[in-house]
């Protein structure tokens, strides 16, 4: 359990829905605000993607975030609601996310930096199949994949475009990233593969003209990239708050149960 203090500084930040950008209003009437820079934790309003926004905005600062659900889909957010709000953050649970480094290397010769909270992923830019060749630490483990590209996730990222990949829900504290295929051609039965979290993979694009793709980093796109590599950056530490009893682990967990 985390403790916050009696009467922490509250940030708050919604998305551009009108709900949460209502919900915004009533809370700060309620519980009052200060800016982000004198906060002690910053309460973001919306959905699974302001979450990611908001923790991309904030990532240098270290303040931990505590979501509530004002948007579609709210994996990454608590459930919305205006009571007890000082003693639910007060009492919440910790989750330490470290993100992904993504050096992409276009055509041109030119590095393109990014972090990711959820995947790097690769995706082919036309009608062609991407061809991919596949490192990790340096050594060549896939000459050639065929596909419509491939991601390489987080804990976090798990349940994210990496589950609608058919990837693997990875638990928090499993000290692993998903390396995993995106209807793969050849070879056709290949799944994919489980990484230690210190892994640096790197993915060469075969064929760079005649099949061109792009690398993303969340929602940082490169496109023409010539390779890639991705590793933790486990200097880099972010920080969300969940309800007591509704940690991100949890949920991880639960999802692998879910219909």
């Amino acid at each position: 359990m985390a403790s916050h203090g009696a009467n922490p500084r509250l940030a708050f930040t919604a998305s551009d829905r009108i709900e949460a950008i209502e919900a915004r209003a009533r809370l700060e009437a309620r519980y009052g605000c200060v800016e982000e820079d004198s906060a002690d934790v910053i309460v973001a309003l919306g959905g699974d993607g302001f979450m990611l926004e908001t923790l991309h905005r904030t990532l240098k600062t270290g303040r931990p975030i505590y979501g509530m659900n004002r948007g579609s889909v709210g994996f990454l957010m608590n459930d919305y609601n205006e009571e007890d709000l000082v003693r639910r953050i007060a009492t919440a649970e910790r989750a330490v996310i470290h993100p992904l480094a993504m050096t992409a290397v276009d055509r041109t010769r030119t590095n393109h930096r990014a972090l990711a909270i959820n995947e790097v992923s690769l995706l082919r830019q036309t009608r062609q199949t991407a061809k991919l060749r596949v490192a990790i630490d340096g050594k060549v483990r896939m000459e050639e994949l065929v596909c419509d590209g491939a991601l390489l996730c987080t804990p976090a990222g798990s349940t994210a475009y990496n589950l609608s990949a058919h990837g693997p829900i990875i638990p928090l504290t499993a000290q692993a990233l998903a390396l995993t295929p995106i209807s793969a051609f050849r070879p056709r039965r290949w799944r994919g593969a489980l990484l230690p979290h210190t892994a640096r993979v790197t993915f060469e694009v075969l064929e760079v003209d005649k099949r061109p793709v792009s690398a993303v980093a969340d929602n940082f796109e490169v496109r023409n990239v010539a390779e890639v590599h991705v590793a933790e950056a486990r200097d880099v530490s972010l920080v969300m708050l969940f309800d007591a009893g509704r940690s991100l682990e949890e949920r991880v967990l639960a999802e692998q149960f879910s219909a």
